[in-house]
């Protein structure tokens, strides 16, 4: 565990693997709900924790290498449900690298409980750990993904909320509304929300 200064007020926390910056979260969460950490915000990504809003970073800095820090603790909270047509223009493509035929695609995914680790890309858009199997992002990026795309890279599986170029495999849509700034909170996915895919049927 490294913490790096950003600034007068915040440190950037960085671990070796996103199991740890997980937990890291978690455990900094619990913290601060119990009054032991004064932060503003928090702010996960793939290897790293932004902690800012910090009276005396410094001294955290230097505590925090002491740290014990336990695993993601069990998931409590609701599950957002996702509905989803397996639809997706590399439905194939996903099969093939995993070498099974397109249902089974369609149903490891949905038998898969996922995490949203950390937000980002876009408003919305949630990196969801869970996805059993690894697949590789497209050789060659699209430059427009419809809203509402569920896709796969790396060990990552997200739903795009908004139209934006990408380069996930794509193998699903949802309608689905992930971000709505007249909802609070305009997020429908945020760190730590645990997520499943309900298949259905396409139209």
């Amino acid at each position: 565990m490294r913490a790096l200064p950003v600034g007068d007020r915040a440190l950037l926390i960085e671990v070796d693997s996103g199991q740890e910056a997980e937990a890291l979260h978690a455990e900094l969460l619990r913290r601060r709900a119990t009054g032991e950490l004064t932060v503003e915000e928090l702010v996960p990504a793939a290897r790293t924790v932004l902690l800012d809003g910090l009276d005396a970073p410094s001294r955290l800095a230097e505590r925090l290498v002491s740290w014990e820090v336990p695993p993601v603790p069990p998931r409590t909270q609701d599950v957002v449900e996702i509905p989803v047509r397996y639809d997706g223009p590399d439905l194939a493509e996903v099969a093939a690298h995993w070498g099974v035929d397109e249902a089974e695609v369609a149903r490891v995914h949905a038998a898969a409980e996922f995490r949203v680790a950390f937000c980002g890309f876009a408003p919305g858009f949630g990196y969801l750990t869970g996805l059993p199997r690894e697949v590789p992002r497209r050789a060659t990026p699209r430059t427009a993904v419809p809203a509402g795309s569920v896709a796969l890279a790396g060990p990552y599986t997200g739903v795009y909320p908004r139209s934006s170029p990408g380069g996930w495999q794509l193998i699903g849509t949802t309608d689905l509304v992930l971000w709505d700034p007249a909802r609070v909170p305009a997020a429908l996915l945020t760190p730590g929300t645990r997520v499943r895919f309900t298949p259905v049927a396409a139209p």
